[in-house]
């Protein structure tokens, strides 16, 4: 069936977690799709007062959501806005990072780590840590990443080529050009400008009582206040009057409803291809990684979000859809109100009762965009 399966994989992979203000639980499936794209994060406690969750759906291959699951968030605790109290600029920068990351020397690695790896249901959970271990675990990430040396690629290349230099000389010089070599026995050339794969990236972070959602892409996020559903992110497509308008001025088109008549997405991470216009930043490319960024105060009336993949909003009554694509949703339940109006009994109770879940496929079908 192509890039669909003959019977879905129903296999689901969740967990949960909790802190003194929030539960959580979270679940994905690959569904009918060839392989599991999507990817996620979910932190209760990122630091002593953050709690981040994010969905990353993957289009093209599975390596940059991957990747955006084991680094964005640690992007966001990096960066010197976090700890000056900006949390808006230091999400923005993480969303951005990313792009430039992936396309350095140790972003190129890594992307062919993840993309060799064995899918697993879960589509990320062998990349993340677990919540108290996000801080202790640090990556040698080089402040300033450069492409791979062109020169010395190219140099022990026409050598071989002409016989002036054999293999075992090019041996005698892996210590000095441990890098290039590696690069290339990983299949990885001089002329990388990125990936050609993508990834939307939603992500919600709730720091004390403020909530700030970031999205690029056509992942959702959604909250429930007082039982009504509030849209707390859209939709970036290219038919979009402010996303078309970028488009055209960074010297793409619009067909079909797609960018450049292939992607149906105006903003997500990596598809690199699309930001080569070198005289433009990065919020101004063809496609951007640059996300919409919401940020709100929480208040008793609030009582759950649901941050998901498209595979999950196809689902809902109003869409008039049947689910073929992966499937990822991270649901968030706020705790004061929860102990206010269902006094836990024990330790034990369940994350959300059948009132609760009644509410989630309400607020599913009261969504629309």
């Amino acid at each position: 069936m192509g890039v669909y399966l003959s019977t879905p994989s129903t296999e689901k992979v969740s967990e949960d977690g909790e802190n003194d203000n929030l539960r959580y639980g979270l679940s994905s499936m690959q569904g009918w799709r060839a392989t599991m794209e999507d990817a996620h994060a979910a932190f209760s406690n990122l630091d002593g007062s953050t709690s981040f969750f994010g969905v990353y759906d993957g289009h093209g291959g599975k390596e940059v959501s991957k990747f955006c699951a084991k680094f964005l968030h640690k992007q966001v605790l990096e960066h010197e806005a976090y700890a000056a109290g900006d949390l808006g600029t230091s999400v923005r920068k993480a969303f951005l990072r990313m792009d430039q990351m992936m396309c350095g020397r140790t972003g190129q690695k890594e992307l062919a780590l993840l993309r060799g790896k064995e899918d697993k249901p879960s589509g990320s959970g062998e990349n993340v840590p677990k919540n108290d271990e996000v801080n202790r675990q640090t990556d040698c990430w080089p402040s300033e990443e450069d492409k791979p040396c062109i020169y010395e690629y190219s140099l022990f290349k026409l050598l071989l080529n002409e016989r002036i230099i054999s293999i075992v000389d090019i041996a005698c010089l892996v210590t000095l050009h441990h890098d290039s070599i590696e690069l290339t026995v990983m299949g990885i050339h001089s002329d990388y400008q990125g990936p050609s794969a993508g990834s939307t990236a939603c992500v919600a972070i709730i720091q004390n009582n403020q909530l700030l959602v970031a999205n690029a892409g056509d992942s959702r996020c959604v909250m429930s206040r007082k039982g009504q559903a509030h849209d707390l992110s859209k939709d970036h497509k290219p038919d979009i009057a402010l996303e078309k308008r970028r488009i055209l001025e960074a010297g793409g088109y619009v067909q079909y409803g797609r960018v450049n008549g292939s992607l149906n997405l105006a903003r997500a991470i990596g598809d690199m291809e699309m930001k080569q216009n070198r005289s433009l930043p990065a919020e101004k490319q063809i496609v951007t990684a640059d996300p919409d960024i919401v940020t709100l105060e929480l208040s008793e009336d609030d009582e759950f979000l649901i941050i998901a993949c498209d595979g999950i909003w196809c689902l809902a009554p109003s869409s008039g859809q049947e689910g073929c694509d992966n499937m990822t949703m991270i649901l968030v339940q706020f705790k004061n109100l929860l102990i206010q109006n269902h006094p836990p009994k024990s330790s034990l109770s369940p994350l959300y009762s059948d009132t609760h879940l009644a509410k989630i496929l309400d607020l599913l079908s009261l969504t629309s965009w």
